[in-house]
């Protein structure tokens, strides 16, 4: 199981690094233009903090374990990315773009896995 959750974590944060990155580095008009309609319902100050939310938390799913330095950080991380999905959700749901909340259930769950199994039987 251990190496389930390190595969978990790793695909969670390439998934994420890529998310956040691209919210970070493009300006909020060409992220709508390229298919994120959501950004326009919020400020290009918010979709920042949330890329940059993403690819912290990408790096904290595995950089703490991988050089054993605060490893708790790697469930906690795990823990922020299911609150963000959360937020995913409802944005998604309010804008009724139902195929995104399929995929914003999946990461959660994904995430969820992780931080289960890092904070219960699977700890560093």
């Amino acid at each position: 199981m251990n190496a389930v959750l390190w595969i978990l974590a790793g695909v969670l944060a390439l998934a994420f690094l890529a998310a956040g990155g691209m919210k970070v580095a493009q300006p909020r008009k060409k992220l709508a233009e390229a298919g994120m309609g959501w950004t326009q319902d919020l400020s290009a100050g918010a979709v920042k903090t949330i890329g940059v939310l993403e690819v912290l938390a990408a790096a904290g799913l595995v950089l703490p374990a991988a050089l054993d330095i605060a490893p708790v950080l790697t469930p906690l991380a795990a823990l922020g990315l299911v609150l963000v999905m959360l937020g995913a959700v409802v944005v998604h749901a309010r804008r009724r773009e139902t195929q995104m909340i399929g995929v914003n259930v999946l990461l959660l769950a994904l995430a969820a896995v992780v931080a289960w199994g890092r904070f219960g039987p699977y700890a560093f």
